[in-house]
């Protein structure tokens, strides 16, 4: 990466600092700060070494974006510019995407432009933040569910997962306090809802579970953490109980459920390696495993095979960064030079769940080394 574009960022970044440093976790952890934080897993069986949150630490030495990291072209930021006017151009005028409003859909687009350093109300692109956390707000329910039911285009604990991951990255940064309260509500939601596997499924009810909503549920918990919102240890343990057992192939990838062993794939093996990263697991074999089917694949496998390839893009390349070293610099290139290739000369993505979701998955892969959201931070 050039020098100047890292400059870019890391003044980008310090641009957030402030904001981000009120955070349980932020940006402080990873400059050699010491901000209020979770003592490390060996220490938190009792006593003075209980966290007063589920999730645990993970030490770093260095910059937020070290320069052999990075890994951005010239070409893969102007893709990310070209993404992000096409979404400003397409934003509806009630802060939604076309395709249905549905709340994951903005929840991922609102991340996109967070990823890039832009805040609601400020810059080229505040009007469109400040549109898309209303619309986030404004589906929150006093259960605490997120989710529009015009506009949902599948189960609703995924759209609430992703809103969720948004709202909570949204109030880390802008500390608005009706977002607070909706943002409580709505973990409250996902940690009563937790059924007795661990796991999550479509409904926001303690029933079944599968990898791919966990993992919606997983990151909107991490985030909110993140935030300062509470999370208990409790589901954080049983969530990484219910992961684990779904590693269950020869071949180290995960299953799509714990209760049945079936084929790996892109996606859900690195929804299950980001989990357990994230949770406090980076070197349990389940994540060794998992890391070693990734890079046994392509990136560019994944439009092929997969029901969503734009899922396996956003979970694998962030799993391929928390684990970093060889397991990055093996994923990141390809992953970023496939991206820059497909990309439509309107600056969108096109992807079967649709182009607004095809377009933030891709923006929102390239953009993981930038660092700029906290859920990405190591």
């Amino acid at each position: 990466m050039k020098g100047r574009n890292i400059r870019s960022y890391l003044a980008a970044a310090a641009v957030l600092a402030p904001v981000l440093l009120s955070a349980e976790v932020g940006l402080a952890q990873r400059r050699g700060a010491t901000p209020a934080a979770p003592a490390p897993r060996s220490q938190m069986s009792g006593g003075s070494g209980q966290a007063a949150s589920g999730f645990t630490l993970r030490k770093r030495d260095g910059l937020d974006v070290e320069e052999r990291d990075y890994l951005g072209t010239p070409e893969s930021e102007q893709a990310v510019e070209k993404a992000l006017k096409w979404l400003a151009n397409n934003q509806l005028p009630d802060g939604s995407w076309p395709g249905g409003q549905d709340v994951a859909i903005v929840g991922l687009c609102t991340m996109c432009f967070l990823s890039a350093g832009h805040q609601p109300d400020r810059g080229p692109y505040g009007k469109v933040l400040r549109k898309a956390s209303d619309y986030i707000a404004a589906n929150a329910t006093r259960t605490g569910l997120i989710y529009n039911a015009q506009g949902s285009a599948g189960g609703p604990m995924y759209g609430h997962g992703f809103a969720t991951l948004a709202m909570a990255e949204l109030y880390g940064q802008t500390r608005r306090q009706d977002l607070r309260e909706k943002l409580e509500r709505a973990v409250d939601l996902i940690v009563r809802t937790q059924n007795q596997e661990g796991g999550w499924r479509y409904q926001p009810q303690a029933t079944d579970a599968d990898i791919s909503i966990v993992i919606c549920q997983v990151m909107a918990l991490r985030a909110a953490h993140n935030a300062g919102i509470r999370v208990p240890r409790e589901t954080i343990e049983h969530a990484i109980n219910y992961v684990k057992r779904c590693a269950n192939n020869y071949d180290g990838g995960f299953s799509y459920q714990a209760s049945a062993r079936g084929g790996s794939g892109l996606a859900r093996t690195g929804a299950g390696v980001l989990c357990l990263i994230v949770m406090g697991e980076p070197n349990c074999d389940q994540v060794k495993q998992g890391t070693e089917y990734l890079m046994n694949r392509s990136p560019d496998a994944s439009a092929r095979g997969e029901i969503s390839p734009a899922y396996a893009w956003y979970y694998c390349t962030q799993a391929m960064y928390q684990a970093g070293d060889k397991y990055w610099h093996y994923w990141f290139p390809r992953m970023r030079d496939y991206l820059v290739k497909t990309q439509r000369p309107d600056g969108a993505w096109s992807e079967n769940h649709g182009i607004p979701y095809g377009t933030a998955m891709a923006v929102l892969a390239l953009q993981v080394p930038a660092a700029l959201l906290p859920i990405y931070q190591k």
